[in-house]
């Protein structure tokens, strides 16, 4: 292999310099390559010419996605652990929040905005890539959300399942309430919802894909009567419920429309009812990769916990209870990721290579994100000023047994 000319030598060096002190080896036209002094390489990147190098000196994380895309960069290792040290290593890096990078992903913003148009536009470019694709490599019922593993070993649609159960369980449903969900993927959780806890739903959602999915198999499951699926955008919902509930959503609605968010959600429950928040988020707040957002979600932006302030302060809404399930969305990559690989024959044929080494690089990033506390995944429970309590303690959050449950709610102090 080439000694690196000095010229390749000092652009690699730069490179690493842009993108901190990661233990990966550059290598530059198959020539010996370069890593950081003292450190053993976990991944070898390859860089086969100028084009690459200088989209990677120009801007680190989108050069490299767009060049991982196009198959102008190869890894050699395991590509989440290379993401993983990756988002570790270039939080502090000089790249990271740069001038030209905060400049660019504010013209992104304007370009993806979450208007009723805007919205509709951002979604359609994501969940309509058509129900085939996503039956691939989801769960059966098509879930594309954070799952909850009570166990390691639990599968991942019992690991869906056991999701859901948890935010009903967080909500305390009751047989004969009523249930307005934003944002409702292929339906899953509505129909869980009226099919397990006895309650009525209506689901609004501007996925066409989606909604066509979720009535037809409400109608198998003869439940059109419990559940109404709305071809809408979360801004129409309209009527008084009990219970307001939003899965997977808050991060496609962007921080600039939480409080016209936290006014729908005043107006749908009103003082005395109850709500959750499920939503992948930020320790603090930062913009959502320029090229994920390209490819994958146009619009999107995790929001930090102090940013989703504006959802509940301004209507005095009650947060009684946070928890964060970073780790269990990374298991849920984890598990998205296997079976994709699987299937990447089936992706390629209907659609590209290209495009399956985006999706590729987006699930193991993702996973990276997760593991590495770059972003994080919260369920947030609130409730009105006049709700009533509903637990004493969390020990019923987590258990389904009827006779802890019953022990843990809440009752009144007696004279």
């Amino acid at each position: 292999m080439a000694m690196v000319g000095s010229l390749d030598a000092w652009l690699l060096k730069q490179i690493l310099a842009l993108i901190g002190p990661a233990p990966i080896r550059l290598i530059y036209k198959n020539e010996e390559g370069i890593s950081p002094p003292g450190v053993e390489p976990v991944a070898t990147v390859m860089i086969p010419g100028p084009r690459t190098l200088f989209e990677l000196l120009l801007d680190p994380e989108v050069g490299f996605g767009e060049a991982y895309t196009d198959g102008r960069i190869h890894v050699e290792g395991d590509l989440v652990q290379f993401l993983e040290i990756a988002y570790k290593t270039a939080a502090n890096a000089p790249a990271y929040g740069s001038l030209y990078s905060r400049l660019a992903s504010k013209w992104m913003d304007f370009q993806q905005s979450n208007s009723l148009r805007g919205s509709r536009h951002n979604i359609h470019r994501h969940y309509d890539l058509g129900n085939d694709f996503y039956q691939l490599w989801l769960d059966q019922q098509l879930v594309y959300t954070c799952a909850y593993f009570p166990t390691p070993a639990a599968t991942l649609e019992e690991a869906q399942i056991a999701k859901m159960d948890l935010i009903c369980r967080k909500l305390g449903l009751q047989p004969g309430e009523t249930v307005v969900e934003a944002g409702c993927g292929w339906g899953a959780f509505a129909l869980h919802m009226a099919r397990e806890y006895g309650v009525s739903v209506k689901a609004y959602n501007i996925s066409h894909e989606q909604i066509r999915f979720a009535r037809e198999r409400a109608h198998q499951e003869g439940l059109g009567q419990r559940v109404e699926f709305i071809e809408e955008d979360y801004r129409k919902i309209s009527g008084k419920f009990d219970v307001f509930v939003s899965v997977g959503m808050v991060e496609h609605i962007g921080v600039d429309h939480f409080r016209g968010f936290g006014s729908i959600i005043h107006r749908a429950i009103g003082d005395s009812g109850r709500g959750l928040l499920h939503f992948i988020g930020r320790n603090y707040p930062t913009p959502l990769s320029r090229w994920t957002r390209k490819h994958i979600f146009p619009g999107g932006r995790p929001p930090s916990l102090g940013e989703t302030a504006d959802i509940f302060e301004p209507w005095d809404f009650s947060v009684l209870d946070v928890e964060n399930l970073r780790l269990h969305y990374a298991k849920t990559l984890e598990h998205w990721l296997n079976r994709f690989e699987k299937a990447q024959a089936r992706i390629a044929s209907m659609y590209d290579e290209r495009f399956v080494r985006a999706w590729r690089l987006y699930l193991a990033g993702s996973i990276a994100a997760f593991q590495s506390n770059t972003l994080q995944l919260f369920q947030v429970l609130f409730a009105g000023s006049k709700c009533k309590p509903m637990f004493w303690t969390r020990a019923s959050l987590y258990s389904d047994q009827a006779s802890e449950i019953e022990a843990t709610k809440w009752t009144p102090a007696t004279s």
